[in-house]
C-alpha cells in the first residue's frame, strides 16, 4: 500500500490520536540520578497518567525501552499508550506502537512508508515536533497523529532547542491552525510549569508534555495528579472526538 493511498483509509482518516482525561498529560521521561526511566513511567502512572513518551536522548537503549513498554502493556494498573522518541525501527523491536519524530529525524511520510511495509498502519501514531506554523501544516499533510509545539521556554532536558515561542507565540500558531482549518492535536512542550498550564490551554492546545516539572518534584505521584486535575479544568475543542487513544 502506498502511503497516498493509506491517508485514504479508515486507519489513514483515524490517524490522529484522540486524548481526553488523563492522557491530555504526555509524561517524558529523562533519566536522572535518582531515577531511571522506568522508575519514572511507574511513579506517573500510579498517578493516573496514561500517556508516556520514552526518551532517551543520549543513551538509546533496547533494554531499557523493552522494560518500559512491557510495563505499560502488562503490569501498569492503567491503560497506559507508550511513544518512544526518534528510533521508528527501536520501536519495532521493542513493541512500541508509537514514535515521535523530531525536526532532524525522518520525515513523518517515512515512517508510515515504513510501518505500512511491516502491516502495522492499524496499530501505530506518529507525532511530530514542530516549532511553527508551517511546521505543523507539513506534518499534517504527512500523515502525522499528533503535534509537540514548542519549546515554551529554555528547557534543560533538551539540546540544540529551536526558537522559544512563549505564550504569544502558542496564540499566534493556534489562530493560524483554526483559520486553517486544522484539526490535528497539538501539545506545548519545553520548560512548562504547573502556574503555566491554565493560560496555555486557554490557547486552545489539546494537552501538555512535562518532564522536569514532575521529576523534580518532592512527590512525584502527587505532582502527576495535581496536573492532570489542572489540565482537565479546561475542555477541549468541543469538535475534537473525545475516545480514548
Amino acid at each position: 500500500m502506498e502511503l497516498d493511498d493509506f491517508l485514504y483509509t479508515s486507519a489513514g482518516r483515524g490517524r490522529y490520536a484522540c486524548f481526553t482525561g488523563t492522557n491530555r498529560l504526555m509524561f517524558i521521561t529523562h533519566r536522572t540520578d535518582k531515577y531511571t526511566e522506568l522508575d519514572e513511567v511507574k511513579m506517573v502512572t500510579k498517578g493516573g497518567c496514561t500517556w508516556v513518551q520514552l526518551r532517551m536522548k543520549d543513551n538509546l537503549n533496547l533494554e531499557v525501552a523493552k522494560a518500559v513498554s512491557h510495563f505499560t502493556l502488562f503490569d501498569c494498573d492503567t491503560d497506559c499508550a507508550c511513544c518512544l522518541d526518534d528510533d521508528l525501527e527501536m520501536a519495532f523491536k521493542a513493541g512500541i506502537h508509537c514514535v515521535h519524530l523530531g525536526k532532524n529525524d525522518i520525515p513523518v511520510s517515512e515512517a508510515w512508508c515504513r510501518i505500512i511495509e511491516k502491516g502495522q498502519e492499524d496499530l501505530f501514531l506518529v507525532g511530530a515536533t514542530a516549532n511553527t506554523f508551517e511546521d505543523i501544516l507539513r506534518a499534517d499533510r504527512e500523515g502525522a497523529s499528533y503535534i509537540g509545539l514548542g519549546p515554551y521556554r529554555y528547557t534543560e532536558t533538551k539540546k540544540n532547542l529551536s526558537p522559544v515561542l512563549g505564550l504569544e507565540g502558542y496564540r499566534k500558531i493556534m489562530d493560524q491552525c483554526r483559520e486553517a482549518g486544522l484539526e490535528i492535536p497539538i501539545f506545548a512542550i519545553g520548560g512548562i510549569e504547573f502556574e503555566d498550564i491554565a493560560p496555555l490551554m486557554e490557547t486552545g492546545i489539546e494537552g501538555i508534555a512535562v518532564s522536569g516539572a514532575i521529576i523534580n518534584a518532592e512527590d512525584p505521584v502527587e505532582e502527576t495528579r495535581r496536573f492532570i486535575r489542572e489540565i482537565n479544568k479546561h475542555k477541549p475543542d468541543p469538535c475534537r472526538d473525545d475516545s480514548e487513544i
